[in-house]
């Protein structure tokens, strides 16, 4: 094996489908590219999209960064706008989620994971308008 893999992320099958998420693409290629430290993915909002569950973690810190579109990220009881270029680090335990704006949100996300098995937690309907 060589100490380097290349893999198109738009060519990474598409997960979301699998888990019943629509109007989203999620591709992670972290068994395609034998990462095993860092772990990296795409992830598409349809314009007006929300992430269908908040998330986080006991201590992988992640990052973010707006490849296009814009939106917003609710961090707790925080939420902030995101435009192209932003670059976003959130702590283990922050609860996050995004929201794709009328231009639909792509992002790449980065994390390092402890274990083989996620430490991560999700929270079904988090962000809610109530």
């Amino acid at each position: 094996m060589s100490d380097y893999a290349k893999v198109n992320l738009r060519e990474v099958e598409d997960s979301a489908p699998k888990a019943g998420l629509q109007g989203i693409e999620a591709r992670f290629p972290k068994r395609e590219l034998g990462c095993t430290t860092g772990a990296v993915s795409l992830q598409t909002l349809a314009p007006g999209a929300r992430s269908p569950f908040g998330h986080r973690h006991a201590r992988q810190e992640e990052l973010y960064v707006i490849l296009a579109g814009g939106g917003r990220m609710k961090l707790d009881d925080d939420v902030i706008e995101l435009r192209q270029w932003d670059a976003i680090r959130v702590a283990p335990q922050t609860m996050r989620a995004f929201e794709a704006g009328p231009d639909g949100l792509e992002l790449l996300a980065y994390g390092a994971p402890i274990a083989e098995q996620s430490d991560g937690e999700r929270v079904p309907g988090w962000w809610s308008d109530s």
